[in-house]
């Protein structure tokens, strides 16, 4: 069970050790683009490929899906990143329900724990197997593999390391459940640490933070759904208009200044930076409204900055 590209790895190295997979369940076709032409999700075409029966239940009560699901007769389900389950499902299959998660519960339990751990100055994470139960993320544990964050990890590339790792650890756990030589290992409620959804309100940047939280904020946030900021692009005293400006990559320079939060320096040329508590932020990788995504070079090639031009 499982949507996004994610979950493909773990489905693909089942299917390359010989397992029976029986059927997949993941979400229905959506629209998608100005078109708004139906789109499939990662997993289903990748099962498309492969020959795999598909389930895509618009609800997961549905009395036509579980009776379904019931005639598959799978000994063992396993759940990346999916929909929560009601426990008719979770609760049907003779070895249980398995579910990876991105993150070393009990710390960031939740829908977006890669950003989070990026976010927070996280210096490591990893990937947890555990066996489904009632509230989310809760669950017993099976299996935990650590995984570095180093100082300029993007949560683009933690989540591609993490899909690789979880991979091999969901392999590691269906053949312990298989030989059902293992143990359950209950989570340290102490240690709870929550990842909710991020929100338009999450990515916006306040310049009167400090250095690493900004700077961990646009790489938490890299390169999905993106860190921004607003400016004006004249005084609004002359009909200046509101921009937003998202940016991807940065270095952090911690100096004392006396300047404003968010005031922009530029040569005009090479670089662009603004103030924040504890120093500046250079910008390096960006987008303004409209445009596409280009190195602060390019930018400033086509954009000139007004003196005292700040973000906000």
């Amino acid at each position: 069970m499982g949507t996004p590209e994610f979950a493909v790895p773990c489905l693909d190295i089942l299917l390359k050790n010989n397992y029976n997979v029986v059927a997949v369940v993941t979400a229905p076709d959506k629209p998608a683009g100005r078109g708004q032409e139906l789109k499939e999700s990662a997993v289903k075409k990748f099962a498309i490929e492969k020959g795999i029966k598909i389930l895509q239940p618009e609800k997961l009560k549905d009395e036509k899906f579980i009776e379904e699901l019931k005639g598959l007769k799978a000994d063992l389900q396993i759940v990346v990143a999916f929909r929560m389950l009601p426990e008719v499902v979770w609760n049907m299959p003779l070895l249980g329900t398995y579910n990876l998660h991105a993150s070393l519960l009990p710390k960031y339990r939740g829908a977006a724990p890669i950003n989070w751990a990026i976010i927070n100055g996280e210096t490591e994470t990893g990937v947890t197997t555990f066996k489904l139960q009632q509230q989310i993320d809760t669950g017993n544990i099976l299996f935990q593999e650590k995984v570095k964050i180093n100082e300029t990890t993007t949560a683009g590339e933690l989540h591609n390391e993490l899909m690789r790792v979880g991979a091999e650890l969901i392999l590691k756990s269906v053949k312990v459940i298989e030989s059902k030589n293992y143990e359950l290992k209950q989570q340290d409620d102490s240690l709870i640490v929550h990842a909710p959804k991020i929100f338009k309100e999450t990515c916006k940047i306040d310049w009167r933070k400090s250095c690493d939280e900004i700077y961990n904020l646009i790489r938490g946030l890299s390169p999905y759904p993106g860190a921004y900021t607003e400016f004006n692009d004249a005084p609004i005293a002359i009909g200046g208009n509101l921009q937003t400006l998202k940016i991807f990559s940065s270095v952090k320079e911690k100096v004392n200044h006396k300047a404003t939060n968010g005031l922009l320096t530029t040569d005009g040329k090479t670089f662009l930076k603004a103030a924040c508590a504890d120093g500046f932020i250079n910008l390096k990788e960006l987008q303004l409204q409209g445009k596409k995504r280009m190195s602060v070079e390019e930018f400033l090639r086509g954009y000139k900055f007004l003196d005292n031009c700040s973000f906000v």
